[in-house]
């Protein structure tokens, strides 16, 4: 596994690739691996004739009073497990790599970024809209690869990939959860047992969406108030939600029904951690 810390030789790297005839997947990181990771090397290795990961805690997708500082950084580990993945090539910049003195260029997505954590994160989606941007011209693969969890970033994202005519498909990759319910997440690793048990509260409140809309309860209004009742009921005085919302999938604007399919999304700050996690409803037939 070649690892690269700069913009030159990443690029270098993957002309190598490219001039073997091998087609090229792209998985971005921040870091701070499991196996919601793990799945999406995978899924790029399955498609994919070598699989690029990038570890980058990118700075501007955190406001002045968020965890960037304690994100969790955990290099060995990471690289220990990609390297078992049979991962070819880590690209792990700095900062100033990646935004050098002076840098004002930024890529921001119009009212999508608005919406569900953009609503509550100012100037998030900008910076994730921006690095991932950098990251698709840097390593310009043939197939970029996300989470189902991070649902937002993903109608962001596909829209960044349509606009700027990025010439790459965006493979969106199923949430992986643990054994009872709980979406994997780096920040997972904040929760302490309570709120850890705390937690599971979202999960709970999204499979009661799914089993009211099997049982034929498709108005949104509706469906938002029985999980906002499981929310309070069971939530606790340590989680605060955020948003529960039931929107479009490509917009994020609200639906009035999930008859056309639609995304069942919830954020809440559990303890001091803050936990988004989502089903997706397919359109009735």
């Amino acid at each position: 596994m070649r690892i690269s810390k700069t913009i030159a030789e990443t690029r270098a790297a993957v002309r190598e690739l490219r001039a073997a005839g091998r087609t090229v997947g792209l998985v971005p990181t921040m870091g701070a691996l499991h196996a919601g990771h793990v799945s999406l090397v995978r899924a790029a290795r399955k498609q994919c004739d070598a699989v690029v990961v990038s570890i980058f805690v990118n700075p501007t997708q955190f406001g002045p009073n968020e965890d960037f500082a304690k994100y969790p950084r955990t290099w060995d580990s990471d690289c220990a497990l990609l390297e078992r993945e049979g991962v070819e090539l880590v690209f792990a910049p700095g900062a100033e790599e990646m935004y050098p003195v002076g840098a004002s260029t930024f890529v921001e997505v119009e009212c999508v970024s608005d919406r569900l954590d953009g609503a509550s994160r100012p100037g998030h989606f900008r910076g994730v809209a921006t690095v991932v941007a950098k990251l698709f011209h840097i390593v310009a693969p043939d197939k970029a690869f996300f989470g189902q969890k991070d649902a937002a970033q993903v109608a962001v994202l596909r829209k960044v990939v349509r606009d700027l005519n990025f010439d790459l498909e965006l493979v969106v990759c199923p949430t992986v959860r643990e054994a009872d319910g709980l979406a994997l997440s780096s920040r997972n690793r904040y929760l302490s047992a309570e709120e850890r048990g705390q937690a599971l509260v979202l999960s709970r409140a999204l499979r009661r969406v799914e089993e009211r809309i099997a049982q034929g309860v498709l108005e949104s209004a509706a469906l938002i108030r029985e999980a906002q009742e499981m929310l309070a009921a069971e939530a606790g005085v340590r989680v605060r939600v955020d948003y529960l919302r039931i929107v479009d999938p490509s917009s994020l604007e609200d639906v009035a029904d999930v008859c056309g399919g639609a995304l069942v999304a919830v954020a809440a700050v559990v303890g001091t951690t803050r936990l988004i996690d989502n089903v997706v409803i397919e359109p009735r037939k």
